[in-house]
């Protein structure tokens, strides 16, 4: 990576892993590269227009960055998630999803859970679930090596709350990054 052209950086958090958006662009050389996790999936070399649009894929989610002139030689860059800002597209991860990060057994745990299909995430891989109905609400369990987990889903008794979730593991809430 050729870090005298590198104009943006973005991190992406999806259900399957955090990806970390660099982008280049060269405007004396309209070169534009685009990298991924440190790996450049996209590079285009002696564009002769310097605005546009470049799209890519993070796993099978469609990003597009926009490149805008902002004035003279200077360039505005923004990213689209899913064809939203990305500002947009957290504002409606954070409502559909909930997301824990943690130490197990030493290494790094990255949890997601869709709110909307229940598919619960574990570093990247969609594990099997089964859900089941309690006394104050429903929990959602799944096992991630040799460790028993669950998801409580419980009303918060307002409605602007709604529901509140929390992550059991081996009989230990976990605090959530959102």
């Amino acid at each position: 990576m050729n870090t005298s052209d590198l104009v943006a950086r973005w991190d992406v958090a999806l259900p399957d892993k955090v990806y970390k958006v660099s982008f280049e662009h060269g405007t004396t050389s309209g070169k534009r590269i685009i990298w991924v996790n440190d790996k450049e999936v996209l590079r285009k070399n002696w564009m002769f227009k310097l605005v546009g649009r470049e799209q890519f894929k993070l796993g099978n989610t469609v990003a597009t960055i926009n490149i805008d002139a902002a004035g003279g030689f200077a360039y505005e860059y923004s990213l689209e998630v899913n064809g939203k800002s990305l500002k947009k597209f957290v504002e409606n991860r954070k409502k559909s999803s909930k997301t824990w990060a943690f130490l197990l057994s030493g290494e790094q745990t990255r949890i997601v859970f869709e709110k909307d299909s229940l598919d619960v995430w574990v570093n990247g891989e969609k594990l099997n679930t089964a859900g089941e109905f309690v006394e104050d609400g429903t929990e959602t369990h799944f096992t991630y090596r040799n460790h028993n987990c669950y998801i409580k889903a419980i009303s918060s008794g307002r409605k602007k709350d709604g529901i509140i979730h929390a992550l059991i593991v081996d009989g230990d809430e976990i605090s959530s990054e959102d």
